[in-house]
């Protein structure tokens, strides 16, 4: 059996590998081929999985744009591969920018026999109108959210809710210490172009709560080395709020600071997994932000409000990213232990609904089963 995978950004690699390891407990003799990172490369062999994410992982419809010669280069070896490896199938790992046309175009040529889709794109907060479109082109859609499957399904696409795969990776990450009193956690997101925009912000509303709490501890994580001297540059010019930048500590943070100050992205939910009382920012460029918010059908952005339904962690965008205010709606969250505790006991309501670990373990298993292939 051979499956081609494409995934295109670090999250995706990651549940790449997991799923690779999942689906060889299940079939050992497995070949995979495709595009991904550095986790599946080294799993799946340099010679048979590219890595590409340093390159593919752009934001931000600018940077597609800027990039889009690159793009077109590598939607055409995908396309021209596929083809000469005949994989039984095809596993398209979130990415839905590229892995949406992928399929699409190949579904019109006719090839390979089933297209799967790990990591449902999140089309409901976006274009739900795609979702007829989605269904004539792929065979299984493999959700990590709950409110997903339905959604799918109402427009006959098959689709199957195998929890969110973070289950697995936090669990081990877990301390079992008391939080530290009095510390403060700023996680400005670990690209570079999101720190520059919103780790200043942070900076200044946690220097406005400095100056009424003498005994404040400021604390950032960086994602490498290299992101850790930007934002001491940056820190530098901030001396009201002297701030201690490791490096990926975000999780270690999350689960010690008394409340936090999170980016809008993966953090967020992981955050809210480890219940951290937190704040979220965002801010980009005016044009990206521009179209986004005329493209976007929802009330909120952070996945954890929409899961719930309800605002329970505020959000502050853009122009709405103003220190003073994030700073007022911090405050109780540092000072009060009651505020606190009722705002992690809703974040942990929020996590119960996404399921229970094991979740490459059960995508694994869906993908042999769409494949008519049985398994131990």
């Amino acid at each position: 059996m051979k499956l081609y995978l494409v995934a295109g950004e670090a999250s995706g690699d990651a549940r790449g590998a997991e799923l690779i390891r999942s689906l060889r407990v299940l079939r050992p003799g497995i070949e995979f081929r495709g595009f991904g990172g550095p986790q599946m490369a080294a799993l799946a062999g340099e010679a048979h999985i590219r890595d590409w994410t340093g390159r593919a992982a752009v934001i931000g419809i600018i940077d597609v744009v800027k990039n889009y010669g690159y793009f077109r280069q590598q939607f055409a070896i995908a396309k021209a591969e596929i083809a000469r490896e005949k994989p039984d199938a095809v596993v398209l790992i979130d990415y839905p920018g590229f892995n949406l046309r992928l399929a699409a175009a190949l579904k019109k040529s006719g090839g390979p026999a089933k297209i799967i889709d790990y990591i449902s794109p999140q089309v409901w907060a976006w274009n739900s109108n795609r979702i007829p479109g989605m269904a004539r082109t792929l065979d299984l859609m493999i959700c990590i959210f709950p409110f997903e499957k339905p959604l799918y399904e109402q427009s006959g696409l098959k689709a199957v809710f195998v929890g969110h795969p973070m289950l697995d990776t936090l669990a081990a990450k877990r301390l079992g210490t008391p939080r530290e009193e009095n510390l403060l956690a700023l996680l400005p997101g670990s690209r570079e172009r999101e720190i520059r925009k919103i780790f200043p912000v942070m900076l200044q509303a946690a220097a406005i709560l400095a100056k009424t709490r003498p005994g404040l501890r400021i604390a950032a994580a960086a994602a490498n080395e290299d992101l850790r001297e930007r934002m001491q540059e940056i820190a530098r010019q901030y001396p009201g709020a002297p701030c201690e930048i490791t490096v990926k500590t975000a999780h270690d943070l999350m689960q010690r600071a008394t409340a936090g100050m999170v980016a809008s992205g993966t953090a967020t939910l992981e955050a809210t997994y480890f219940g951290l009382p937190f704040v979220l920012l965002y801010k980009a460029a005016w044009l990206t932000f521009f179209i986004g918010r005329r493209l976007v059908k929802i009330k909120w952005l952070g996945i954890t409000n929409i899961l719930a339904n309800r605002e329970i962690v505020r959000e502050f965008l853009q122009e709405g990213a103003q220190p003073e205010a994030i700073a007022t709606e911090l405050a109780p969250l540092l000072d009060d232990p009651a505020t606190r505790a009722a705002f992690q006991a809703s974040l942990q309501t929020v996590v119960a609904t996404l399921g229970s670990p094991g979740a490459s373990d059960r995508a694994a298993t869906a993908i042999l089963e769409t494949l008519g292939v049985s398994h131990p």
